[in-house]
């Protein structure tokens, strides 16, 4: 019998992670983004990392072609910006500072660091795709993270 998954949901909402706003252009050359949580590192020799994307979100067709992304690590006082890239509205860019690094991808301003990546490997994970990226470059700023913990935002305790 396949394990519940509400009960599964609610196991793993117990695991605090950073919040991430993935983004990449397509292409066309249009910007793209979206919240993830999922993200992880996975090596150090080579640096890689992996997001995971559900299949129906509109930034996974968008990877399956795209040959870099960024991930951008947000900081505590970057919750709005979290909401925001999590809705489905068409201009989330707008009002929002990014600049650009090596990859051509949007790089937020204001965050606690952000990796680019080339697209290295996709592979199935049930109703996501994970896509691993080898860093080419990254950069750190000093700043408290923003959590997602149980379902909601959380912040570390000074």
């Amino acid at each position: 019998m396949p394990f519940d998954p509400a009960k599964f949901r609610s196991v793993v909402g117990r695991f605090a992670s950073g919040v991430t706003i993935l983004t990449a252009r397509d292409g066309s050359g249009v910007d793209h983004g979206m919240t993830v949580s999922a993200f992880c590192s996975l090596s150090l020799e080579p640096p890689l990392v992996l997001v995971c994307v559900e299949r129906i979100a509109e930034m996974h067709g968008v990877l399956v072609s795209a040959s870099q992304f960024a991930v951008n690590i947000l900081a505590s006082g970057q919750e709005s910006i979290s909401r925001r890239f999590a809705e489905r509205i068409k201009d989330r860019f707008d009002g929002i500072g990014f600049g650009r690094g090596v990859s051509g991808a949007p790089l937020l301003h204001g965050t606690l660091a952000h990796v680019e990546c080339d697209v290295k490997k996709r592979l199935n994970g049930g109703d996501h795709s994970i896509f691993i990226g080898e860093v080419i470059d990254a950069e750190a700023h000093a700043d408290r993270p923003l959590l997602y913990y149980r379902g909601g935002y959380a912040q570390l305790e000074r």
